[in-house]
């Protein structure tokens, strides 16, 4: 704490200085004295107070209309201080809030991350970009001892913190399914009951389930209202839409949903994505679709991780590296 009578005496020279010398050493050291209150925590009312009494002290006759300003002015700076004061103590609580936003951010990206696994017949490459510091994306695989891979991508309807918690709710539910994985269809119909039951009605999840059976070659997959995802032939040499229709999680918990299957033939490529890689938004407005196959086809001659980073890399530039939502991004392709 700053004694008062110390802090009078040394503002008094300070400013006595000053007003004989008027040179520029003595307002530096006024802003030094003047960090060193506020480090004290001394209000500017006090500070303004002060400087008052000092004037009065100096100039005794001062004319009575410029010595009642400053009583006005000494008013006007009470309620500035006030006001001060709570806007510091609103930043308080801001940093506050940011750092524990920083930490849940890192548990969720410890929580939610899934290791990509490694395949012989399959190249796959994943990207996953929060908009803000939490994300309301979702990305999953899990092989199983019967050489089967399960796939999800989820988004929820919302950002920030309540769509990342249930992010973390999705994450949870997909544990606890059973290690011998059931259809794609009846895991979104467990997944639908659980959201239902959990998750506030105002809040949605679409999300994309597919298992693919190592042995056969054969995708199985479902969709809850998931951006549809794309289907490369290799024998065509052409994409197309990796069609499945359902209804999002959480709207009736009755829903059911239907299966789908793709055989994957050498050199074939399954794109999965949210809707943040086909939302993005540009000087132009919103990218097309078929824009984001070329940015696919034009490097199809790469691995599937350094196809989903450059895609990522040209979309984030397009949008003046600054994405409007979350961006996921997940290429499988069957190897020769």
């Amino acid at each position: 704490m700053i004694d008062q009578e110390q802090m009078y005496e040394r503002y008094k020279r300070l400013l006595a200085e000053y007003m004989e010398g008027k040179n520029e050493e003595t307002l530096y050291n006024g802003q030094l004295f003047s960090r060193h209150m506020i480090e004290c925590g001394v209000s500017p009312e006090d500070v303004l107070s002060v400087h008052i009494e000092i004037m009065r002290e100096f100039f005794p006759n001062m004319d009575e209309r410029l010595e009642s300003s400053f009583d006005f002015l000494l008013e006007a700076m009470i309620g500035y201080g006030l006001a001060y004061r709570e806007h510091q103590n609103l930043r308080f609580k801001q940093r506050q809030l940011e750092t524990e936003i920083d930490i849940a951010a890192n548990v969720q990206q410890s929580l939610l991350v899934s290791a990509v696994p490694e395949i012989d017949s399959l190249d796959i490459g994943v990207i996953s970009k929060p908009a803000k510091k939490m994300s309301g994306d979702y990305y999953h695989f899990v092989r199983d001892e019967q050489n089967f891979l399960s796939i999800a991508i989820a988004d929820v309807i919302g950002k920030g913190i309540p769509a990342a918690m249930c992010m973390s709710m999705i994450k949870y539910a997909m544990d606890s399914e059973p290690e011998q994985r059931t259809k794609p269809s009846a895991v979104l119909e467990n997944l639908n009951r659980v959201v239902e039951q959990n998750v506030d009605p105002s809040m949605f999840i679409t999300m994309f389930y597919g298992l693919y059976n190592e042995k056969e070659h054969r995708l199985y997959y479902a969709s809850a209202g998931h951006e549809p995802g794309f289907f490369y032939s290799s024998q065509k040499d052409r994409f197309e839409e990796l069609t499945a229709k359902g209804r999002v999680l959480g709207l009736d918990r009755s829903t059911k949903y239907r299966e789908y299957e793709k055989l994957i033939m050498p050199g074939d490529m399954i794109v999965l994505l949210s809707d943040g890689v086909t939302e993005c938004r540009t000087k132009k407005g919103f990218i097309e679709r078929g824009e984001v196959v070329d940015l696919i086809r034009k490097r199809m001659d790469r691995s599937a991780q350094e196809i989903v980073d450059s895609v990522y890399k040209e979309l984030e530039r397009l949008q003046e590296f600054q994405l409007r939502d979350d961006f996921t991004l997940i290429i499988l392709k069957r190897r020769v």
